[in-house]
């Protein structure tokens, strides 16, 4: 098998593992494999047909879809994960290493956890506006970045969308802090640190900005993730399809 067609069905394996929603999947389903340029063509193995590629793709969409959504939006998504975990904000690491050393560890606690919520609810929310940027991207395209690094589908969609993502995400992330309790915690922080805490409120974070950065920075460590499993791990390709595409 040709190291372009890896590379085409790849890119939207990696690209997947945000974008869960049916609008994307119709967008697949409608690609015309008559308009693929003749190089991408030419790349085809002769046992393997346009029809086999994007049927290829839909799985891997489908696949990486369930893993990084479902993951990151499941109980304990980034609470119980050390390496999506949100921490304290840096700003707020004094006010709650003195409420630690004085007994009140469940209040930032209790803060931390809401964070975390928040983010869970943002990542579940997100899927259907990921869908929106990749639309946009054609298989051509796709297979050049992959000409690049083994990193590369996940670095270029990063350059590209992080600031977009990043907008997006804030109404969502605002709405997600009110529902988990992230205001009212923060307040009840600040409460109890007399003066000190009336100087970190006047400092006091962005809070929604803090957190819908860290679950968009969350989601493109799980692209990497699957974009390094379905490169290396033969037992990632789950179907009979995904064997046939990606197997050398």
């Amino acid at each position: 098998m040709s190291h372009m067609l890896k590379q085409t069905v790849l890119a939207y394996a990696l690209l997947s593992s945000s974008f869960a929603h049916a609008g994307f999947l119709d967008f697949i389903k409608d690609i015309d494999t008559s308009k693929l340029t003749s190089s991408t063509a030419a790349s085809l193995p002769a046992n393997l047909s346009n029809a086999e590629v994007v049927s290829g793709l839909k799985q891997a969409l489908k696949k990486g879809t369930s893993f990084a959504v479902d993951n990151l939006s499941s109980e304990g998504g980034f609470l119980n994960q050390p390496d999506v975990k949100i921490p304290i904000p840096a700003s707020l690491k004094p006010i709650a290493s003195s409420l630690e050393m004085i007994g009140q560890n469940s209040l930032v606690a209790n803060f931390q956890t809401t964070l975390n919520k928040a983010a869970e609810q943002a990542v579940s929310e997100a899927a259907a506006i990921f869908a929106d940027t990749i639309q946009n991207m054609s298989i051509e395209e796709a297979a050049n970045i992959l000409k690049g690094p083994e990193n590369a589908a996940t670095e270029y969609f990063k350059k590209r969308s992080s600031e977009q993502l990043l907008e997006k995400f804030l109404p969502i992330v605002k709405q997600a802090t009110n529902n988990a309790g992230v205001t009212a915690s923060y307040k009840q922080l600040i409460a109890h640190t007399g003066s000190f805490g009336n100087f970190i409120s006047s400092q006091s974070p962005d809070i929604d900005n803090f957190v819908a950065q860290k679950a968009v920075d969350a989601l493109f460590l799980r692209i990497a993730e699957q974009e390094k499993l379905i490169r290396e791990n033969p037992a990632a390709r789950t179907t009979d399809l995904l064997k046939k595409v990606f197997t050398p």
